[in-house]
């Protein structure tokens, strides 16, 4: 594995009435917690009176109960849940991001990353702009802002503004008075919207979100599609849909969303067993069990099972107290926090030839330590499938692979990576078969496999750079 760093969580709720939104927004950012491990922040908009509450860690390590009755009522709550894809962890760059400026105030909070945020911050910048955080979403604030200065409405202003910022952008906006959600034109990121019973509507990264507050899904955004709600209720601006292919993030379906989230009208459950299919079609082997590595390579090994014949079995035990392999800092703790994460079960493996399931080999190290158990536990083969294609290329989207360096597979042959991870052979999903797991070709951003990009790359695409020593930045030019 050497696991792929998610991107990030967003939520919004509007009320007609004042309520205690912030509680609703701590269970939907619970919910969304896979996809943001690092810090944890909500606003709660009250008649243009914002107040907030961010922090380092967990969403349950973040907030008490006092701390979220003291965020108050208010008819619109934003949140976020952060894994830093562009920006250091540091306390600046949690979001929402706040900005005042003379026409009010606005709570921000972005999923994706934008490929050319430099370019724009550095012409803001050049016009005097003062950057306070060093991630792209402040970029894409200050874009809004220097927007609604020129037009009527905050609406207008975000439909200009995606004229101007281009890459993976799922926004929920909160202005004084409304709350606006924002899906860019490639739909790179997902975002869906519904109702609760007593009539408010929320949006969220997953439906999962939705169903932990009771929420009903109505449907996904559309790629480059606006929803903006305030007290005459929901509009949509389609503007900016169908100006450009679409291109969602099929790994949205393989590893970073939760399997009972609906996402773009297909489960993402089913699409995992869709790819474990797949996999014993493309590549079979006599075995005597199929395991998979939890939590999202279990569904994969249940397909694998029906269509190999193969019995599934639960290999492994989880710590559920130990957050995602790869959320460690370091490659010295994501290797060492393997061991406490997972635990085989022996008298499963024992003396089994097993086919063990995985979503991805990014640097090899993470699946080269869980083989190493598998053989200690006593395997007597192990044959590893893997439900995505070799990532051989950088992510610019909302992922944290921005150098193909680190990717194995850019230095090994498929045979070469088998004997460097310790397992008897190794087999991954074709491209052909990952464009097809909602059932056709859907339009699918397959970059990471191919390096076919939907957008220009990234003239600076180091995602650290305002992280770096000066001697370390090609781009310094003082």
């Amino acid at each position: 594995m050497g696991k792929v760093h998610e991107e990030c969580g967003v939520f919004g709720v509007y009320s007609k009435t004042p309520d205690n939104l912030a509680l609703l927004a701590y269970y939907a950012l619970y919910a969304l917690q896979h996809r943001g491990q690092e810090s944890v922040g909500i606003v709660v908009n009250d008649d243009g009176v914002f107040r907030y509450q961010k922090g380092d860690g967990l969403v349950s390590e973040v907030y008490t109960s006092d701390q979220l009755r003291a965020l108050g009522r208010g008819n619109i709550a934003v949140g976020h849940v952060r894994y830093a894809t562009t920006g250091a962890k540091l306390m600046q760059n949690i979001q929402p991001l706040l900005v005042n400026h003379h026409k009010g105030r606005m709570a921000l909070c972005h999923n994706g990353n934008l490929a050319n945020s430099f370019e724009l911050r550095k012409k803001l910048e050049e016009k005097g702009a003062i950057f306070h955080t060093t991630t792209d979403s402040e970029v894409i604030s200050y874009t809004i802002v220097q927007q609604r200065l020129k037009h009527g409405s905050i609406e207008r202003a975000v439909s200009a503004a995606m004229d101007i910022i281009e890459g993976a952008y799922s926004l929920i906006i909160s202005s004084p008075q409304k709350l606006i959600a924002v899906r860019d034109p490639h739909g790179f990121r997902p975002l869906c919207y519904g109702t609760t019973s007593d009539g408010k509507i929320v949006f969220a990264s997953e439906s999962c979100a939705l169903d932990a507050i009771g929420a009903t899904l109505v449907r996904d955004l559309m790629p480059g599609e606006t929803a903006i709600v305030d007290s005459d209720g929901i509009r949509f601006d389609t503007t900016h849909c169908r100006s450009v292919k679409k291109r969602f993030c099929v790994f949205e379906y393989i590893y970073f969303s939760r399997p009972d989230s609906i996402i773009d009208g297909a489960s993402v459950s089913l699409c995992r067993k869709t790819a474990g299919r797949y996999l014993a079609q493309e590549h079979p082997v006599d075995a005597d069990i199929v395991i998979g590595v939890p939590d999202s390579g279990l569904e994969a090994a249940i397909g694998y099972a029906q269509k190999s014949g193969i019995p599934y079995a639960i290999g492994f035990t989880k710590n559920k107290y130990i957050a995602r392999t790869f959320i460690a800092p370091g490659q010295e703790d994501r290797e060492a926090g393997v061991g406490i994460k997972l635990n085989p079960i022996r008298e499963v493996v024992r003396d089994k030839r097993v086919v063990l399931i995985d979503d991805s080999i990014v640097r090899g190290t993470t699946c080269r330590r869980i083989a190493a158990l598998l053989w200690k536990a006593g395997a007597k083969e192990i044959h590893m499938r893997v439900s995505a294609p070799p990532f051989v290329s950088p992510c610019y989207y909302g992922t944290d692979i921005d150098s193909a360096d680190v990717l194995i597979a850019n230095r090994m042959s498929v045979s070469e990576i088998a004997e460097e991870i310790g397992v008897t052979s190794l087999g991954y999903l074709s491209v052909d078969k990952v464009r097809l797991l909602t059932g056709e070709d859907t339009g699918f951003c397959t970059a990471c496999f191919g390096g076919e990009y939907p957008t220009a790359i990234p003239s600076s695409p180091t995602k650290d750079r305002f992280e770096r020593k000066l001697s370390e930045r090609v781009d310094n030019d003082e």
